[in-house]
Parts: structure tokens; C-alpha cells; sequence
């Protein structure tokens, strides 16, 4: 098999790709890594040095692929059944990857903030940080949320764009809810029930129970 990722399926950014692969209905060796696991992590170095979520190696090509935009991005390339993830047009390729970005950038990343708070060890939590976090997931909210033009990000058409919203929505409904905005709420809903998502979530439900934010 030409690819191999290497995962975790509580990992939100690898749901992003999954979500990829199993739309293109792409075959894939999934390599579930334990970070905890000195072992494990050490063999995951020696592929991605940094030892990030998600990586995928294309053993055909002879290439190794982090961060979950460029993996879907290079899959759009390089693989034709993934093309669509991508707009061939250059206006909307670029409007695709802003939408992308303003997901990861003022959504996603500002909730890991708040789930690395519920890790911190007592004495050493960060209120003011938290909701400075929330804050900037609001307004992420309000920022993506008159994007969304039609059943998906770009439209009809399901793209990198919706990759990236599903694990950035669905996870950030546990620290800011969605029903402030009930156009990103039906979003979920419809990305939910898109069948590559709902893999991505069946297979992710026994691993939430690790989830630190699992009771809001």
C-alpha cells in the first residue's frame, strides 16, 4: 500500500485528513501512534522529527507529508479521485485555502488553547488566557459563519474547506456553543451526516472518554 498516516483518532487535526482519505476513497495503512509510549514515539520521530499529528508518507513517491492542509492539498494534487478537494479554478483554489486557514487559524487553534488550560496541573491555570481563547473562538464564529454559501463552505462542492471545519466545529461546540449561530449549528448537523465524517467519528467514540472537555 502506497500510503501509511500516522495517527491518533481523538486527534482533531488527523480527523481533518481522514475525513480526505475517505471521501477520495483513498487506501491507506493507518498508524495509530502512543505518544506516551517512548517506543512508539521515537519510531514516529524518526519518520517527522517534530513528532506532530497528522504525517503521511507516500512510499511510491517517496515523499513524507506534514500538516493536515498540505496533506490534503498534495493528495488534490498527486491524486485524481481527490481532485475535487480542490477547486482547479485558481479564485476559488485560493478562496478554498483562505476558509481553510480562517477555520485553523481563529477556530481550531484558539480551542486547543482552552483544552491545554484543562491540562494544566493545579496551581498553574490560566483563566484570563482561557477566555481570551473563547473569545477568539467567537469571533472565529462570526467571521466563518457568512461564508458558509450553500449545503457546504464553497458551495455545493465538498472541499478542503469542509475538511477542516468538521473536527474545528464539532470540537469547539464543547467550549463556545454553536447556538448563538444557528447557521454554523445546521453546518454540523449536515457535515455529521456526510458518510466520510460519520467514519471519522465512529471510529473516534471510543477514545472519547479522553477527551478533556467531554462534559463541557
Amino acid at each position: 500500500m502506497s500510503f501509511t498516516l500516522y495517527y491518533h483518532p481523538l486527534s482533531s487535526f488527523c480527523w481533518k485528513v481522514l475525513i480526505a482519505l475517505y471521501e477520495a476513497g483513498i487506501a491507506f495503512e493507518p498508524r495509530l501512534v502512543n505518544l506516551g509510549d517512548p517506543a512508539d514515539r521515537a519510531a514516529f520521530q524518526a519518520v517527522w522529527p517534530l513528532a506532530k499529528f497528522p504525517v503521511l508518507r507516500d512510499d511510491a513517491r517517496g515523499k513524507t507529508i506534514p500538516e493536515s492542509s498540505i496533506i490534503i492539498d498534495y493528495l488534490a494534487r498527486t491524486e485524481p479521485r481527490a481532485a475535487s478537494l480542490l477547486p482547479g479554478d485558481p479564485e476559488l483554489a485560493m478562496q478554498t485555502r483562505l476558509k481553510d486557514r480562517l477555520i485553523d487559524n481563529y477556530i481550531h487553534a484558539p480551542f486547543q488553547q482552552v483544552v491545554a488550560e484543562r491540562l494544566r496541573p493545579d496551581g498553574q491555570h490560566d483563566p484570563f488566557g482561557t477566555e481570551q481563547a473563547r473569545r477568539q473562538i467567537r469571533s472565529g464564529y462570526d467571521l466563518v459563519a457568512p461564508m458558509i454559501s450553500g449545503s457546504w463552505a464553497m458551495g455545493e462542492s465538498f472541499t478542503l474547506a469542509d475538511c477542516a471545519a468538521l473536527p474545528a466545529l464539532f470540537y469547539a461546540d464543547h467550549a463556545v456553543r454553536l447556538s448563538e449561530w444557528p447557521e454554523l449549528a445546521a453546518y454540523l448537523l449536515r457535515l455529521k451526516a456526510r458518510p466520510s465524517v460519520a467514519r471519522v467519528l465512529a471510529e473516534a467514540e471510543p477514545y472519547f472518554q479522553y477527551f478533556p472537555l467531554r462534559n463541557g
